[in-house]
């Protein structure tokens, strides 16, 4: 597995986007002011949560 550079990386998905038409939802409109959410997948339930650090955790 070849792990690139951030600069790289973010270059490549900006391409990819580009091109494909991925559409992107900002994490506020999604979180709404909260620190946690709940969504359902296939059935399952997946919990994705803010850090304290402002990253990101999803948990099934």
């Amino acid at each position: 597995m070849m792990v690139e550079k951030p600069d790289t990386l973010k270059q490549t998905l900006l391409a990819r986007d580009a091109v494909a038409d991925v559409r992107i939802l900002e994490s506020s409109e999604i979180f709404r002011g909260a620190n946690e959410i709940v969504i359902r997948h296939d059935g399952a339930l997946y919990r994705m949560k803010i850090t304290r650090q402002g990253k990101l955790i999803l948990n099934k």
